[in-house]
């Protein structure tokens, strides 16, 4: 989950290592180090905590090492050892030639590290971390080639585990060596200079052109060249690719957090995934991207969802609505779970896997084992040019852009888009008409939600009362039964993520079965109470938490005049059908989650212990 940088230029690589750090913090900020090499030295700076720290330190150096014009920095989420300056990457080696930073984890690195031991009996370690290890290896193997690239082939094929490398040598000043083996690298290209990253928002300030290195690939990067070479050394040709996002993507465009600005990015992203999918109400859908005919579609007997965290949570509301419109039986599982239980699944069977980054550890480990069972794969991803999209049989992109805060918003809002189309789809294709009238009216209302999402974010005021109100207790109860339930998870583990507050979503129906015996004036429960099926059932699981004094928030379309006094709080929504209300009770959810941590001064975009992308398992 960590994030890596490398440049290689006529530039002053110290300026574009930071910034390239800055754009990838969402990736971890348990520390930050860069390391700077200048007439065959190599200077690192390394700071614990925010990169901020480690800038306060580059700007009271000396000022030497602003001649450089070839470095690598990494900016860390802790795995291997505690979040200190030793621990923090660039890692050396014994004798400080060679220096390493590295996106992963080291499944053997113990094993190497007696190996070590053993054959180099003056190894010095200096660290906790898994890292040092893979260092010293790489080290070792030079010691016996004289050569970088030779050394890291050797070294690669020694360990175990995830990894994307980016190594300097002080003997080979003129270069950077990658390799990468399920984590993400990319290396972004440029006239008579190069740069290396985990992610492309890291880059593409300077650049639109890019190689992403496969799995098992290593890579020689000069000023002038990329030449790349798979696991037999053959020099191979990879792809150049231009990335689709502009540097204005990763600007916070006036808003005080990239959170508040995605959310309210919300309504443009359901335009962009609804954009030449409907047209209109009445005509099918169009999905170009799923790439099953219709008899192979009638063919489905089961369909898996597989993701994890808010992904989950959107595959849990893909349930509801694929089982009642498409009448297929529908699981949906996470992914960590998934890959350690037998796959049961075979050729009739369709997997949807959905993650925001494509780079998910879980996910893409599930979405390789299911593919040995011949199941038709697609993917729901923002990340068109990830390792999820190149495994997918259909792919799905969700267009919402860069989504720069850690906590998803608009990314989860694009997913849910992508199921509702999809289910619509499958029941088109399949040629049923049990639902005909109300799909139509789904479509139309599908046309309508940007509009309707727009006018609750112009009046925001009564979500901010309510944050104000709330924001010093310390436990929270989200409520909601049928498609709704989801949006009670998610809405909770918002609030958890970013707040630090103990929230738990709870089908409402289960609050009676145990979670009734926390309730007590200092429990705030939150109800999800839309205009449907399960509104009055919801109602009276309201009751219940009033009669044990629980304080009660209502996030509704419609309450009775009758049942005004049951609430604390209302929080009225546009008028929205009950199968597509989790679309607009999440924006909701979002903006209290969000108002919230900012009254408690909280750090909105980077929260504690989390990053954004998930790259190991």
């Amino acid at each position: 989950m960590c994030g890596i940088i490398g440049y290689i230029g006529n530039k002053q690589a110290s300026d574009i290592l930071i910034s390239g750090l800055s754009h990838l913090e969402y990736r971890g900020y348990d520390s930050s180090g860069i390391a700077l090499m200048h007439d065959n030295k190599t200077e690192i700076f390394k700071a614990q905590g925010k990169l901020i720290n480690l800038i306060e330190i580059l700007n009271s150096a000396l000022p030497t090492y602003k001649a450089s014009h070839l470095g690598i920095g990494h900016i860390r989420w802790a795995t291997h050892g505690l979040p200190t300056t030793a621990n923090a990457h660039p890692h050396t080696c014994t004798c400080k030639k060679l220096t390493l930073v590295h996106n992963g984890i080291i499944e053997n690195y113990k094993e190497l590290k007696e190996e070590l031991i053993q054959n180099q009996k003056n190894t010095v370690f200096r660290s906790q971390t898994d890292t040092e290890i893979a260092a010293h290896l790489i080290a070792y193997e030079y010691g016996k080639t004289k050569n970088l690239l030779k050394a890291m082939q050797n070294a690669v094929k020694k360990i175990k585990g995830a990894f994307a490398f980016c190594a300097i040598h002080n003997d080979e000043p003129d270069k950077i060596v990658v390799a990468k083996r399920n984590a993400p690298l990319v290396i972004g290209l440029g006239e008579g200079e190069n740069f290396v990253a985990s992610d492309i928002p890291a880059i593409i300030e300077y650049t639109k052109k890019a190689i992403y290195l496969c799995d098992y690939q290593v890579g020689v990067i000069t000023k002038d060249d990329v030449k790349i070479y798979d696991e037999n050394d053959v020099l191979v040709q990879n792809k150049i690719e231009y990335l689709p996002f502009e540097a204005m993507a990763i600007s916070k465009m006036g808003y005080k957090h990239f959170m508040l600005k995605e959310i309210h990015e919300q309504g443009d992203v359901v335009r962009n995934v609804l954009s030449s999918k409907i047209l209109s109400p009445v005509e099918k859908i169009k999905l170009e991207e799923f790439k099953l005919d219709k008899a192979k579609i009638k063919n489905i007997k089961r369909i898996q969802i597989i993701a994890c965290g808010t992904s989950l949570h959107a595959g849990l509301v893909g349930k509801y609505i694929l089982e009642k419109f498409a009448k297929i039986p529908t699981d949906v599982e996470s992914s960590s779970e998934y890959i350690y239980r037998d796959t049961i699944a075979d050729e009739n069977t369709l997997v949807i896997g959905i993650s925001q980054s494509g780079e998910t550890a879980d996910t893409i480990s599930a979405i390789k084992q299911v593919k040995k069972e011949n199941s038709h794969v697609i993917i729901i991803t923002n990340r068109a040019d990830s390792t999820m999209a190149r495994l997918a049989d259909s792919l799905m992109p969700v267009n919402a852009g860069i989504e720069v805060s850690v906590a998803a918003t608009k990314s989860y809002m694009a997913q849910l888009m992508s199921l509702y189309i999809l289910a619509i789809y499958l029941y088109e294709q399949k040629g049923l008409n049990d639902y005909d009238g109300e799909i139509i009216n789904l479509k139309q209302e599908l046309i309508e939600l940007p509009n309707k999402i727009e006018t609750l974010l112009e009046n925001v005021s009564d979500i901010k009362e309510v944050a104000r109100k709330y924001a010093n207790y310390k436990d929270f109860i989200f409520i909601a039964r049928g498609i709704n339930y989801p949006t009670a998870l998610e809405g909770a583990l918002k609030l958890k993520e970013i707040s630090y507050i103990n929230a738990t979503g709870y089908s409402a129906g289960e609050l009676k079965h145990g979670p009734i015996a926390m309730l007590d004036e200092n429990m705030p429960v939150l109800a999800l109470l839309n205009k449907g099926i399960v509104y009055d059932k919801v109602l009276s699981n309201c009751e219940e938490a009033r009669a044990r004094q629980a304080k009660l928030i209502a996030v509704t379309n419609y309450v009775s005049k009758k049942d005004e006094g049951l609430f604390n709080d209302i929080i009225l929504i546009p008028s929205v059908s009950d199968t597509l209300s989790p679309a607009v009770n999440i924006v909701v959810l979002q903006l209290l989650a969000y108002y919230i941590s900012e009254f408690l001064g909280k750090d909105v975009d980077q929260p504690r212990n989390l990053a954004k992308s998930v790259t190991v398992e």
